[in-house]
């Protein structure tokens, strides 16, 4: 009961990080990435064939599996998954993005979202 008295005179950002958790944006962000992960690694099934296409250049910054943004006319289109979590993959170190398995990056992108976001 003592824990509850402390945290109702704390802030929402406070509170999370008493608790050791990220605010909702960053936990929406990070299911985002395990689900493109999972897409990149072939975890998905044949409809999904082609929502993402990667950067072809010999000489990058960063992860090498940049992926491709495209340009909308309409803000509204900004918003849509495939868009929406393009920036932040290509944010990611190198080490995150070429994870071998599914797991290793959910541990990784972890500790990445600390500092990206």
């Amino acid at each position: 009961m003592k824990l509850e008295k402390d945290m109702v005179n704390k802030s929402y950002e406070e509170q999370l990080r008493e608790l050791g958790l990220f605010c909702l944006e960053k936990r929406r962000l990070r299911r985002n990435l395990i689900a493109l992960c999972n897409h990149l690694k072939g975890g998905c099934s044949e409809m999904g064939v082609g929502l993402f296409s990667q950067v072809i250049r010999d000489r990058m910054r960063g992860n090498g599996l940049k992926l491709c943004q495209r340009r909308f006319r309409f803000s509204i289109l900004k918003n849509v998954f495939t868009e929406r979590v393009i920036k932040h993959w290509n944010r990611l170190p190198r080490a995150v993005a070429e994870s071998l398995s599914l797991e290793a990056f959910k541990k990784c992108v972890e500790m990445a979202l600390q500092e990206i976001v």
